[in-house]
């Protein structure tokens, strides 16, 4: 699913205007990418959370030429599962082959 998808959706299901829905979910995700950038986290009860995770500098690798690279810190965004998403995905699944979870009658 796309944002696009997600406006459309979300335009459908409350009878909103196309431009009403697409201004809720910027605005949304804006408070949530400032809420990231200030160090807060986000708990989304049912859904999971959002955090920061920092990373110390490092040397790495170029893979193409092998050399050395001074790779800095870095803070990136981190998404933890919530446990009633999990059990709904879980249960909705299609079984894949071959898959050692999957049911066997299938």
């Amino acid at each position: 699913m796309t944002k696009a998808d997600l406006i459309d959706l979300i335009s459908e299901r409350t009878k909103l205007p196309h431009g009403r829905a697409e201004l809720l979910i910027c605005q949304m995700f804006d408070s949530m990418v400032d809420a990231l950038c200030k160090g807060d986290g986000i708990e989304i009860r049912g859904f999971g959370s959002f955090s920061i995770r920092a990373y110390k500098e490092y040397q790495g690798r170029n893979p193409r030429t092998g050399e050395a690279v001074r790779v800095r810190p870095k803070r990136l965004a981190f998404f933890k599962v919530g446990k009633e998403l999990r059990e709904r995905v879980n249960n909705g699944r299609t079984p894949i082959k071959d898959d050692p979870d999957s049911p066997d009658d299938v």
